[in-house]
Formats: structure tokens, sequence, C-alpha cells
């Protein structure tokens, strides 16, 4: 298992493998053969970025059991996704940000999140494991109130595209099992969230596999995998920690 970050320090952009107090700069492309430096950074003295600088982030609705039970919803066919803008992406310690003249709830939504690691476009079930890189963790948030503001139009876009609404990191984590996996949230220290990745209606290859048959998946894009029960409003000052374990702790502060 390794655990990959982008991170500012020097006053240039690098990346390397985290392990413990220590960043171990590597060189090249994280994805195709990196090379390590021969340098290393105390994580204390730089800025954790995203891990990743997607193309877009995909985020999967109505994908778990539990709580598809909660709100008595069936299984579907394929993937229920909504795509988040670029602007919306934040890391580790940034803040979410409320949209502007926008007053009413804003929730956290702890996800797992896959990284591809390959150019990706019709790819088979059985291939869809070489062309996942790892997983971090996801913060999908949505002013859940701008939803249902038009009764003949769902505004996913606008609800979930606002600016640090895609939060993720604060790295990747290669050779984990995602079937092992939980995912948990506190906020300001309560637990809100801890449940099972195994409770996943699409595993991450089925994800990857059947939306690789909707459009190109680029090198560094995320796939949020949705999320289950716990989810819930976030006032001003609130921080929101989500952590899987082998992944690590992804922290931001609210308003």
């Amino acid at each position: 298992m390794a655990r990959w970050v982008r991170f500012a320090a020097d006053g240039a952009t690098r990346f390397g493998l985290w392990e413990g107090d220590t960043i171990a700069e590597y060189t090249g492309d994280m994805f195709d053969a990196p090379q390590a430096s021969g340098q290393a950074f105390a994580v204390a003295d730089v800025r954790v970025l995203t891990p990743c600088e997607p193309s877009k982030m995909i985020g999967l609705w109505n994908n778990f059991h539990e709580r598809a039970v909660l709100e008595k919803l069936h299984k579907p066919e394929h993937p229920l996704y909504f795509l988040k803008p670029a602007n919306s992406f934040a890391g580790e310690g940034e803040p979410i940000l409320r949209p502007t003249g926008y007053s009413g709830m804003v929730v956290f939504e702890g996800e797992l999140g896959i990284v591809i690691g390959k150019t990706c476009r019709n790819v088979s079930l059985e291939d869809a494991p070489g062309y996942i890189f790892g997983y971090t963790c996801v913060n999908d948030v949505t002013a859940r109130d701008m939803l249902k503001l038009d009764p003949a139009f769902v505004h996913w876009s606008r609800a979930k595209g606002s600016d640090n609404f895609g939060v993720f990191g604060p790295c990747i984590a290669t050779g984990l099992d995602p079937q092992q996996l939980f995912v948990r949230v506190e906020l300001n220290g309560e637990e809100k969230q801890n449940y099972p990745v195994a409770d996943m209606f699409f595993s991450p290859d089925e994800i990857v596999s059947r939306i690789s048959h909707d459009m190109t998946l680029e090198v560094g894009d995320v796939i949020a995998c949705g999320t289950s029960v716990g989810v819930c409003g976030m006032q001003d000052g609130d921080t929101v920690v989500v952590s899987i374990e082998g992944v690590g702790e992804l922290t931001n502060r609210f308003g």
C-alpha cells in the first residue's frame, strides 16, 4: 500500500509518497513511472493540495442498499450520476464556502472516491481494475434546498457545483481492497456516518466499466461512489472530517 500526495513547498508544486510525518518526493508523472528524487519534506512544513487535478468529478446517487431502504428507493439499472466542475475542487484544510446569497441547508456527504489511472473508454468489467489507480476520501457537498427549486427540473449541477463543493484528499491510496473499507464522518467531533463500502449496489470495478461506456474517463478523474445514511446539515463554523482507514482524514471547515 502507498499514499500519494500533491503538496506545495519552497514555492513549487510537488508530489510524493506520504509516510508518517514525512513526504518522500517523486518527479515525473505520478500515474506513469514516477522517480524518487531523493528529497524528503516534513508534512508540517508543506501545504497539502488536492492529490490530483481531475478533468471532472463524477458523483453517484442511490448507490447504497441501506440508504435506498430508508428512502424507499430501488436499485437502479445503471449507475445514476452527476458531474461536478473544476471550480468545485478543494483539498485538505480548505474552507467549504456557502454559495453567495444562499441561506438554505448545506449538507456533507462522506464518500469513497475512485481515482482513474489510465484513459478509460468502453472497458470491460474484467479489465476495469487495471484502470483504477487508487482511492481517496470525498466530501460531496450539496446545497440541498437548491435541488428542487423548480418542480420541472432537479438542479443537480447548481446544488453540487458551487465553489469548493467537490472536496477530496488528502491523498490517493493504492493497494487497498475497497470491499474491506468503511467511510466515517465526524461533525465537530461527533460521528455521523460510519458505513461499509461493501454495501454499494455497484462496486468500484462495475462503476468504472459502466461509466466508461458513457464517456471517456481521463487520467486523474475522480468518481465519488455515493453515500449512505447519516448525512445532515452544517452550520457556519462546523468542522467536517471524512476518514477512510488506509487513506487518511480529510478535514474542512464550513463557512
